[in-house]
């Protein structure tokens, strides 16, 4: 079931993908980077199917892949890379153009594309392009991957300009490839939901007991040393909802208003207070973990 789920899981991104690709990106001539920016250029200069072009690129992609970093990435990488090629081109006689406003195509194109790409990687899949093309070149050279795709990203987008001869078009695949990429991120990471809080204070103990007792929020201590000072004191750190971050902050600053605090965004929190946990048992079926 988990394998069924996860093949469910990269099919509905692939669709999803494909929507942003046929609806709003290919009709507007938005090459929003990597090899769908590539072959999107290649379809409107030879009138090439986008969906087969990605799939002719992807296969030296595919084969250097497989000599680079094995077997199972190779194959990891196969289905979700032949799905989308294929939807792509099977959709894109069937589905509206709802707008030819470059923003608004670029934008919503942007969202659904993110989103897609989001679902698949989060169900272990890869739609190939440029992020295996960027894992390729690493193995080689030991650049950052992130750079790397920004490089190529930065690349297709120009060549874009050029060809169709606007930079505005280019301009607006840049905003594209932005919200893909903070989508993407936020299908895999979630949206942040939760607030973490690091308190160095002389205060501690006093700190901790109020966050205990008047909010019934959990805190740790952990053991910390100043290293300008010496001193060893203890570092609480809490975490609480959105909602709460007021009442914190007024709880350790009537308790020591000297005190140093860290607060930082917190995607996904599992256990007493927020997320269930849920373990696979060996009998296949899930329980909460207690």
């Amino acid at each position: 079931m988990k394998r069924v789920y996860e093949f469910l899981g990269v099919t509905v991104g692939v669709i999803l993908t494909a929507l942003g690709l046929d609806m709003f990106l290919i009709p507007n001539k938005i090459a929003a980077g990597g090899v769908s920016g590539i072959a999107t250029i290649l379809h409107f200069l030879f009138n090439l199917p986008v969906g087969m072009v990605m799939l002719v690129l992807n296969v030296p992609l595919f084969l250097l892949g497989i000599y680079r970093l094995g077997l199972g990435f190779g194959f990891r990488s196969l289905y979700g890379t032949i799905a989308t090629s294929v939807f792509i081109d099977l959709l894109a006689p069937l589905v509206p153009v709802p707008t030819h406003d470059v923003m608004l195509a670029g934008l919503y194109g942007g969202v659904l594309t993110g989103l897609g790409v989001g679902l698949v990687f989060r169900h272990k899949g890869t739609t190939g392009g440029t992020d295996l093309l960027a894992a390729i070149i690493r193995t080689y050279t030991g650049i950052n991957i992130g750079q790397l795709l920004f490089l190529v990203d930065a690349g297709v987008v120009l060549a874009a300009g050029i060809v169709f001869d606007s930079a505005e078009l280019a301009l607006y695949a840049l905003i594209t490839i932005f919200l893909t990429s903070w989508l993407i991120d936020l299908v895999q990471e979630g949206i942040s939901y939760a607030r973490a809080f690091i308190i160095i204070s002389d205060k501690a103990e006093e700190i901790a007991e109020l966050i205990l007792n008047r909010m019934d929020r959990g805190v740790t201590a952990l053991q910390g040393k100043g290293l300008y000072t010496g001193i060893d004191r203890p570092v609480l750190l809490s975490v609480v909802n959105r909602s709460e971050v007021s009442q914190l902050k007024e709880i350790v600053y009537a308790a020591d208003a000297n005190a140093f605090v860290i607060l930082t965004n917190v995607h996904e929190v599992l256990g007493e207070g927020f997320k269930e946990i849920y373990i696979e048992k060996r009998t296949g079926r899930k329980g909460r973990k207690k």
